[in-house]
C-alpha cells in the first residue's frame, strides 16, 4: 500500500513538473551575450526570431556571410537573428567567447546579436535548447540537434515554428517566404 501511494505521488509530481514546463515561450529565457552580459529575449517579443548554433570551423561557417546578408535586409523589419556559439560537433567552436567574437566581426563583419558559447545537445545543454528540441517542452515538434547552423525559427509571441537543416542556406526561399509572411 506504501509503494503504491508513493508511486501515484510520483506519478503526479512527474505530471505536474511537466504541466509547469509546458505552455513556456522563447521569451521566457534569458542568456549570456557574447560579452557575458544578460540578455532577456523577452525584449525580443514581436519580433520574428532565428536562432543558430554556429562554429568557426565548421564546412557550413561561411553561412555566417548569409546571416548576415538576411539579418541586414530583414533587421528593420522585425526579424533578427541570435547565433549561439557551440563546440557540441567535433570541436568545430573551440575559441573562447572573445576569439569567437572577433572571428565573426573580422571574417563575416557580423552585427546580428551573439550569445555566449553553450552546449546545444546532450547531458550539459543549455535550458533554452532543451525547450527548442523537445515538444514536451515547446509543444510543437521534437527537433534534436543534428549538427552546426541548425535554425530555429521562432514567431512574433514566442513560439517554435519550424526547425531548418543545418545544410539549409539561410536565404532559403522558404525562409524567406516566413520572414515576410507569405
Amino acid at each position: 500500500m506504501r509503494t503504491t501511494i508513493i508511486c501515484i505521488l510520483t506519478f503526479f509530481s512527474l505530471h505536474y513538473a511537466s504541466a509547469q514546463n509546458s505552455g513556456k515561450s522563447f521569451y521566457d529565457f534569458q542568456v549570456k551575450d557574447i560579452d557575458g552580459n544578460n540578455f532577456d529575449l523577452s525584449t525580443l517579443k514581436g519580433k520574428k526570431v532565428m536562432i543558430v548554433n554556429t562554429a568557426s570551423k565548421c564546412g557550413h561557417t561561411p553561412q555566417y556571410k548569409d546571416l548576415e546578408a538576411l539579418y541586414e535586409k530583414y533587421k528593420a523589419k522585425n526579424f533578427v537573428i541570435i547565433g549561439f556559439p557551440a563546440n557540441n560537433f567535433l570541436h568545430q567552436e573551440p575559441g573562447t567567447n572573445e576569439e569567437i567574437k572577433q572571428f565573426c566581426e573580422i571574417n563575416y563583419k557580423v552585427t546580428f546579436p551573439m550569445m555566449s558559447k553553450i552546449s546545444v545537445k546532450g547531458d550539459d545543454i543549455h535550458p533554452l535548447y532543451q525547450w527548442l528540441t523537445q515538444k514536451k517542452l515547446n509543444e510543437v515538434l521534437d527537433a534534436p540537434i543534428q549538427w552546426n547552423f541548425q535554425k530555429f525559427l521562432i514567431d512574433e509571441n514566442g513560439k517554435l515554428v519550424m526547425t531548418v537543416a543545418p545544410g539549409t542556406k539561410p536565404n532559403d526561399k522558404e525562409i524567406i517566404k516566413w520572414i515576410e509572411g507569405k
